[in-house]
Formats: C-alpha cells, structure tokens, sequence
C-alpha cells in the first residue's frame, strides 16, 4: 500500500446503487441492473441459484469516471468484496481491466461490543495509518470515535444517502478533503 494520495474506500450499496430510493422510480442517470453475483446467492443457502430472485441494481455510468478524477487511490470496501470488480466496477465506468484492491470483511454477522459498524476495524486495519476517506451509507458517531482513536493519520468518514447515492456535492466535499491533506488537485469532477 504505497502511494502518495490518500485512500478512497468505497461501498457499493448506499453511494453508487441508491437503494433506499422510491422501488419504482430510478434515480435520473441510473441504469437498472438485475444480478446474481456470488455474494447474493449466498445470501440464500440451500436455494438453487436458478430459483434465487435477481438483485435489482441501480447504477450511474457516470460515477466511475468521476471517481477516477479524484485525487485518490480508490478501493472497494463494499460487503460485495471481489464481486465488486465483477460485476459493478466496469458498469460504473471504470475499465474493464482495471481491478481495484478489495477489503475482505469476513463475518459480517459479528456484532462488535463497542458498537462500530462491522466494517469500522477492517477500515483502519487496512488504511494502516495512510490518509483516507470512506464512502458508506452505514457510518456512525461511534465509528467515527473508533477512527479517530485508532487511526493515525487523517480520516474523512463520509455519509451517503442511499435514498439518493453519490451527488455533486459528496464529489465536492471528497476533492476539498483531498486537497486539504495533500491529495492534489482540487477540481471536483462532475458526475450526474
């Protein structure tokens, strides 16, 4: 994990496939998707994949390539792990031989006893110390203090609304943060 510009650790579901939107009515600049990537049909233990629903995915083109313009080295941080590069990555935009490193949460089901979001400790492992931002829809207070405790270097844990997903102004407040702690260019890249 070398590299002079911070971390971006992005989540799937929240920023780029809003979700909690109105069921039927995709946001503007959505594309629908409907999918079976490994980590939905495991979800269903004991069914055959061919009697497991698709999972509806919203998804805007235009986010990767938004995300590419950031001043950052991205990585997934999205329960989705390596079905990430699969099936969502090159459906953003980003190209189709472009992998990113992914953050393996292994058991999701693990409550923490402080109360951090499960994600939390796997996040500061990961970052081991190197400026980062992350991207979810999940962050709390709690996880926020558990960062700021354990991590050393800066740290933007940003919301997003997974009734809406990433908007310019999620775009605008990443830039800023990135030129504030050395990450390069300013300019906010616009995404639809």
């Amino acid at each position: 994990m070398t590299g002079t510009k911070p971390l971006l650790l992005v989540d799937v579901d929240g920023p780029l496939n809003p979700f909690a939107a109105k069921p039927h009515r995709r946001p503007m600049g959505y594309l629908t998707h409907r999918m079976k990537p490994d980590c939905w049909i495991a979800q269903h233990p004991g069914t055959p994949e061919r009697h497991v629903k698709a999972l509806r995915v919203w998804l805007n083109p235009s986010h990767g390539p938004a995300l590419m313009a950031l001043p950052y080295d991205l990585v997934w941080a999205t329960t989705w792990e390596h079905d990430a590069n699969d099936w969502i990555g090159w459906r953003i935009g980003f190209p189709r031989e472009r992998d990113l490193p992914v953050i393996e949460f292994g058991d999701q089901s693990e409550l923490r006893p402080d109360g951090t979001y499960f994600k939390t400790w796997k996040v500061v492992e990961y970052a081991a110390g190197r400026p980062f931002a992350w991207i979810d829809d999940q962050i709390g207070e709690t996880d926020r203090a558990y960062v700021e405790r354990h991590h050393a270097g800066p740290a933007l844990l940003h919301y997003v609304d997974p009734r809406t997903g990433l908007t310019g102004g999620d775009f605008a407040a990443l830039a800023e943060w990135a030129a504030r702690v050395g990450g390069g260019n300013a300019s906010s890249p616009s995404a639809s």
